[in-house]
């Protein structure tokens, strides 16, 4: 929606929020998130989240890539952009940058001028290091999705189990994946969720209460 077509409140709070953010004064807003993972978790620019899977961040990228974010990934040779395609991951605004070396804070940092999502796969990561992004990502309205650990991160997304969908004895063609899903928040208890990641359709969803519930051990 263009800043003409909204009413007079939400047009000036538009306004205001846009010159906050060229000035770098720190504005967090709330992001897209898949319709299941919201009972549990509504993301937010400023804030650093980590996931121990590429699909979890995949699942934290394809909301806001819809809504017309853009998105970056760092120092993840590995990561299947195709498959992050097949998630909702809008591929034309896209950054991908494989290998920055031991200079990735720097690549973080220039990257939060211009996307909303980061997603980087650090080599190590000190408590230094989290807090001057953390900073850097307040001041320019970004957010940071960290595969692996991050220090002080608002919540930690896990998939405790897994399961193939499709699969019989040894044969049979996949037809999707079953997940137990765990979000980590400090203070709080933890929250599961049996997600398809994704479902035969390829979307996101819950499992149904009446499903076959059996997991196996995440791989």
């Amino acid at each position: 929606m263009s800043v003409a077509r909204l009413p007079n409140s939400a047009r000036i709070r538009e306004l205001q929020d846009r010159v906050l953010r060229m000035q770098g004064s720190g504005v967090s807003r709330a992001l897209p998130v898949v319709a299941p993972l919201e009972p549990l978790l509504v993301p937010r620019t400023g804030g650093a989240y980590a996931v121990d899977s590429p699909s979890l961040a995949m699942m934290l990228m394809a909301a806001p890539s819809q809504a017309g974010e853009w998105v970056a990934v760092v120092g993840a040779a590995d990561f299947g952009l195709a498959a992050a395609a097949g998630f909702g991951v809008d591929l034309t605004r896209t950054i991908a940058v494989p290998e920055p070396g031991e200079r990735w804070p720097d690549v973080v940092a220039g990257l939060a001028e211009i996307v909303s999502v980061i997603m980087v796969r650090p080599p190590r990561v000190t408590e230094h290091q989290a807090a001057r992004l953390r900073t850097r990502l307040r001041q320019r309205d970004a957010m940071l999705i960290s595969w692996g650990d991050w220090p002080r991160s608002e919540a930690r997304l896990g998939i405790e189990s897994s399961a193939w969908d499709g699969l019989g004895r040894g044969h049979g063609r996949i037809t999707g994946r079953r997940t137990v899903v765990t979000v980590r928040r400090a203070g709080r208890p933890v929250s599961r969720i049996e997600l398809r990641l994704p479902g035969p359709d390829l979307r996101i969803d819950t499992v149904p209460e009446d499903a076959d519930a059996r997991i196996a051990e995440a791989v």
